[in-house]
C-alpha cells in the first residue's frame, strides 16, 4: 500500500512538472491556442490585406486560429508599440512596417519602444508598389505639371497620406524636398477615408502606399496617375512612369513590411513562425494574392529582415536629414 502512494505521488509530481511523457509534452508545444496578430493599421489597406493574407497561411500551417487585432493610429507607432509590450510568448506578434520601423527613429524622438531593443524581426512578408494619384479635376497630368502648378500656387496644393510619418507622408515632404515645392499635407488614420475624399473631389492628391484601389480607379477614369513612387513601374499601370523616370533619378519608396514580435522571443518560436510564413507566402495562392494589389511576398530569414531594416533606417535617416523632414 505504501509503495502504491509513492508511485501515486511520484506520477502526481511528473504531471505536474509536464514531464509525465510524450502526451504532456505535446499539449504544452507551441503553438497550442490561438495567436493574436496585431496589424496597426485599419481594415482594408495594404498592411492590413498583407497582414490577412499571412494571418491565413499561418493558420494553414500552424493549424491554430490567427486573430488579426487592428491597432491604427500614430502611423503605424501604437500598434508596434503594442506588439513590443506584448508577452514574448509567441501568442502576440503582428506587422512592423516601414514607417514604424525604419522611418520613425529618425522621425521621432519620443517613440515608447526602440526598434532594435523591444522587438524580434521574425521574416520580411512583402512590398507593395505606390502611386502619385490625383483628382480628374486637377490642373495637371504628369509630374511636370504637378510640380509647375504647385509652384505658382505655394502652399495651395494639398495631398493625403495614411498618417503622418508613413511611407506615403515621408513620399510627399521627400518629392517636394527635392522639387523645391511647397504642398500641404492631409493626413488620415488610414486608406479608407482618404480614398473617398479623393474620389469625391475633396481631395486634389494623394501619395498612395499601394494599388489597391488606385490601379482600378485609374482603369475607370475616377482618378488619375501621375507617377508610380516605386523604383520601377508596376504591371498594374505599366503605362504609367515613376517619379525617377520623371526627373528624379534614385526616388524609391516602397511601401514593405514584416512579421515581428516582442524582444526575446524563443528562438524555437521563431524558427517555427518564419517557416511557416516563408512556406505559405511560396505559395502560388498567396503570390496571386498580392500581385492583385501591386505587391510581391519577400520571405527571409530573420536575420535578413534585421539587416533590411538597419539598412531602411539608415536610408531614411539620411533621407529625413538632408531634407529637412519634420513631423511638425
Amino acid at each position: 500500500m505504501h509503495s502504491r502512494r509513492k508511485l501515486l505521488i511520484s506520477a502526481l509530481t511528473l504531471t505536474a512538472l509536464g514531464l509525465a511523457g510524450p502526451a504532456a509534452l505535446a499539449q504544452s508545444a507551441y503553438p497550442n491556442k490561438p495567436i493574436r496578430l496585431i496589424v496597426p493599421f485599419p481594415p482594408g489597406g495594404p498592411t492590413d490585406i498583407m497582414g490577412r493574407v499571412a494571418a491565413k497561411v499561418l493558420i494553414d500551417r500552424l493549424k491554430q486560429p490567427v486573430v488579426v487585432d487592428n491597432r491604427p493610429g500614430a502611423g503605424g507607432n501604437l500598434g508596434t508599440d503594442a506588439i513590443a509590450k506584448a508577452p514574448a510568448d509567441g501568442y502576440t506578434i503582428g506587422m512592423g512596417v516601414i514607417s514604424s520601423l525604419a522611418i520613425a527613429p529618425a522621425l521621432n524622438p519620443k517613440l515608447p519602444f526602440n526598434v532594435k531593443t523591444d522587438l524580434t524581426p521574425i521574416s520580411m512578408v512583402g512590398i507593395a508598389r505606390g502611386a502619385i494619384v490625383a483628382h480628374p479635376s486637377a490642373p495637371f497630368n504628369d509630374l511636370k505639371g504637378l510640380i509647375a502648378y504647385a509652384k505658382a500656387h505655394p502652399g495651395k496644393l494639398s495631398y493625403g497620406s495614411s498618417g503622418v510619418g508613413t511611407s506615403n507622408h515621408l513620399a510627399g515632404e521627400y518629392l517636394s524636398a527635392l522639387a523645391g515645392i511647397d504642398m500641404v499635407h492631409i493626413p488620415y488614420k488610414g486608406s479608407s477615408q482618404l480614398a473617398q475624399d479623393l474620389l469625391g473631389g475633396q481631395l486634389p492628391l494623394s501619395f498612395e502606399s499601394s494599388l489597391t484601389s488606385a490601379a482600378p480607379n485609374v482603369h475607370s477614369g475616377k482618378l488619375k496617375a501621375i507617377a508610380v513612387t516605386s523604383a520601377t513601374r508596376s504591371a498594374l499601370l505599366p503605362g504609367v512612369p515613376t517619379v525617377a523616370e520623371q526627373g528624379f533619378p534614385g526616388f524609391d519608396v516602397p511601401t514593405w513590411l514584416g512579421l515581428i514580435g516582442p524582444a526575446q522571443l524563443p528562438r524555437d518560436v521563431v524558427t517555427m513562425l518564419n517557416k511557416a510564413l516563408g512556406e505559405g507566402l511560396a505559395s502560388p495562392e498567396a503570390i496571386d494574392q498580392f500581385a492583385q494589389f501591386g505587391a510581391e511576398p519577400r520571405p527571409g530569414t530573420p536575420e535578413q529582415f534585421t539587416e533590411y531594416i538597419a539598412a531602411e533606417t539608415a536610408r531614411w535617416g539620411k533621407v529625413i536629414r538632408d531634407a529637412k523632414i519634420t513631423i511638425d
